[in-house]
């Protein structure tokens, strides 16, 4: 199978980029590594990839559609995986317009070369977000989404509804994939776990929102890639699935577990929630497991201490 993974030097992207790879794929890699974070984190997540000669990095901007129409005539695609986007609820709220511009237009552009080149299958990352602040949990992909509050969120629904849109009127087989909060190695350094770790292990005070009682479901690396390449195989028709462990910790205790694994104590910055803050995530993932075969496995009292050793290990985790 020969893909395109765009966002592929990313957290998420280069480790789905090396099990591509391991399972005997081609792929092409469309980063446009951008400074959200420091790009050379990202050119170090895919070093070991460069040189593959099953693998190929395109650098340029989803928004490039003249960059992009000749990504799609140099290569044939079996398959579009489209992570890229730009992350994060508080920075959306501040640049709410970027946000717009890159995962909205970004994923029609995509959406249009695919079916131009009449690419059978598109993968869509989304997100937990969309359910927003839902009382009902676990959340469900039935449940209602029509009331997020972040713009980050906003936009990646309005991504699934334009892509069902290209399913109705193309056939074009399109699945969704909502993840929950995903850690472990190569993690951003603005997400949570990341940030605290730093902070804790350097002895500087973590800034710790509300009263601890938020809860989340973290989602190790390693169930996501599976979840994502059980999804690959399976994409047919229009389907939307949340991939999560299925469980929650509240956030006090996952200071806890990162104290223990460091063996440090925090400091504690107590601020106020913050506006687009979820209160709780909670991943009802039986639909992924009946029709992908999703078994997630890695418990966050088992990945917390996974992800301690790669930062203590590695360049890319300090930093």
């Amino acid at each position: 199978m020969h893909c395109l993974v765009t966002g592929g030097a990313g957290f998420i992207g280069s480790h789905l980029c090396e099990t591509l790879i391991e399972n005997g794929h081609s792929l092409v890699c469309l980063d446009n590594f951008n400074d959200y974070y420091d790009p050379a984190i990202k050119h170090r997540n895919i070093t070991a990839l460069k040189n593959h000669d099953r693998f190929t990095l395109e650098e340029g901007d989803i928004l490039d559609w003249s960059m992009l129409e000749q990504v799609f005539k140099t290569h044939d695609f079996d398959i579009v995986v489209h992570l890229a986007a730009r992350a994060g609820v508080r920075p959306s709220i501040q640049q709410p317009r970027l946000y717009q511009r890159v995962n909205v237009e970004g994923t029609v552009n995509l959406l249009e070369l695919t079916v131009k080149k009449q690419i059978p299958k598109f993968i869509l990352a989304s997100t937990s977000s969309v359910y927003g602040n839902n009382q009902k949990v676990p959340f469900h992909e039935d449940d209602p989404v029509d009331h997020p509050i972040s713009p980050y969120a906003a936009t990646k629904k309005a991504c699934e509804v334009i892509a069902h849109s290209y399913h109705a009127i193309y056939n074009l087989s399109v699945t969704g994939l909502r993840f929950f909060t995903v850690y472990g190695p190569r993690q951003r350094p603005d997400m949570a776990i990341h940030k605290f770790t730093k902070l804790i292990d350097e002895g500087k005070p973590v800034p710790f929102f509300g009263d601890g009682s938020s809860r989340r479901d973290y989602t190790y690396v390693d169930d996501i890639i599976n979840g994502v390449v059980r999804a690959m195989d399976r994409c047919e028709g229009y389907h939307i699935y949340n991939l999560g462990e299925s469980q929650t910790i509240e956030l006090g205790a996952l200071i806890g577990l990162i104290e223990k694994a460091l063996g440090r104590k925090a400091v504690l910055d107590r601020q106020p929630l913050q506006a687009g803050d979820v209160l709780k995530t909670y991943a009802d993932v039986s639909r992924a497991r009946q029709e992908l075969g999703y078994a997630p496995g890695i418990s966050i009292e088992e990945g917390i201490p996974k992800f301690i050793e790669w930062y203590h290990n590695s360049r890319e985790g300090r930093e």
